[in-house]
């Protein structure tokens, strides 16, 4: 499991949910009668997929993948731990082990210009087509399809999965957890790094989901040169290394921005450019598939441009901003690198409590803290999942 292949297979596992969830909260908003108007014509369902479903799916899909091509850019703990030698790790060896950091300045410029080529080539896919209804109608729950004799082979797929992803590594955990009690192992008091990493991931989540919103709209409904040139400039941000990022703004925040330096409204700022692209996917891809034909109807009723956005907009892209909302609570809740440099004095998260019993080998006080992570990075996707359900019932 070492080297590339174990690198690869656990990044997948690790990042499949970046374009589960984008996607997911496409196919929610998609118009079902699309789909029945295809096998109106006689199409069947297959044909159907690939030449209605899928096409409107391609912004999320693209979404989905660009975030991944970057978190794995940007991803330095598993590769190093499987000894896959990446960008990344190398960067993280010049800050460490060289008083001069101009290899590792040039390392990450390389690494911008691999992201900046894989956000021109995700433009390039998403094209220029749309992805909201043209015509008259009322929008509808989509009709649930029964998979007959199929349900057992996905089944059995979706199971396979979640044995991997999340069973296994939990398992392993409690293991550590049980083993370290028996023999006697003191276990870290979570309650104060709890209560902050709850504070900082949903202070962050709401920060860059209004962020996103802001920028989506300025990207889909006012399409300029600018506005070209800027979406690819913030996506950049997630392809580079927490590390790199951090002191970046540990620099200018002692530098020109004293009053912050050292507080959370910096460390929050870094999660932002973190993950701002993580937030920006998701509710890009809601926003194409609603038609600005019902904003210029709200302006013609006498709306101003603010109160549209906030009463017709938003409402009808609201999925994808609870979406992308929720990936960055997931993303914060488990940063690491940005939260040792620019954290506060004293100020402990989960992240760093596990970091610092790991590093000593105390897998059995590490396991406390890990698990607390898994169970409060599962109350937002429940309650999302909760009330979609409650909505198609």
């Amino acid at each position: 499991m070492y080297g590339l292949v174990g690198a690869t297979a656990v990044l997948t596992l690790l990042s499949y949910p970046y374009i589960f969830l984008t996607v997911r909260g496409s196919i929610v908003n998609l118009d079902p009668a699309t789909e029945e108007a295809s096998r109106g014509l006689g199409y069947g369902s297959w044909r159907t997929f690939f030449r209605v479903t899928l096409p409107q799916l391609k912004p999320s899909i693209a979404a989905g993948s660009l975030l991944v091509a970057l978190y794995t850019l940007s991803e330095f703990g598993a590769v190093a731990l499987l000894r896959y030698n990446t960008f990344t790790f190398a960067i993280y060896q010049q800050y460490e082990g060289s008083i001069d950091r101009s290899v590792a300045a040039v390392l990450s410029f390389v690494l911008v210009l691999m992201a900046v080529v894989i956000l021109l080539l995700e433009n390039y896919t998403r094209g220029r087509g749309r992805y909201f209804r043209s015509g008259a109608g009322s929008a509808r729950k989509p009709a649930i399809v029964k998979l007959g004799r199929w349900k057992w082979a996905v089944m059995t797929a979706m199971g396979i999965v979640l044995m991997l992803a999340l069973v296994l590594p939990i398992s392993v955990l409690v293991f550590w957890l049980l083993r370290g009690i028996g023999a006697g192992e003191p276990l870290l008091l979570l309650w104060s790094a709890t209560r902050n990493s709850l504070l900082v991931s949903g202070a962050a989540a709401l920060v860059t989901a209004g962020m996103a919103i802001a920028m989506a709209v300025l990207l889909v409904r006012y399409p300029t040169k600018l506005n070209r040139i800027l979406e690819p400039i913030s996506f950049t941000g997630y392809a580079l290394p927490g590390v790199v990022v951090a002191l970046a703004l540990v620099f200018f925040g002692a530098q020109y921005a004293r009053p912050i330096y050292q507080t959370h409204w910096l460390l929050i700022f870094a999660y932002a450019v973190l993950f701002f692209p993580v937030a920006l996917g998701s509710v890009r891809s809601a926003l194409m598939q609603i038609s600005p034909r019902l904003e210029d109807a709200a302006r013609c009723l006498g709306h101003n441009p603010l109160r549209v956005v906030m009463r017709v907009t938003l409402p009808l892209m609201r999925s994808g901003v609870m979406m992308g909302a929720a990936l960055v609570f997931l993303l914060t809740m488990k940063e690491l690198p940005a939260t040792l440099i620019l954290g506060p004095l004293g100020f402990k998260t989960l992240a760093t409590s596990v970091w610092a019993a790991s590093s000593e080998a105390f897998f059995a006080q590490a396991a406390a803290p890990a698990l607390m992570i898994i169970l409060m990075s599962s109350v937002p996707m429940t309650l999302l999942v909760l009330r979609e359900k409650s909505n198609l019932a």
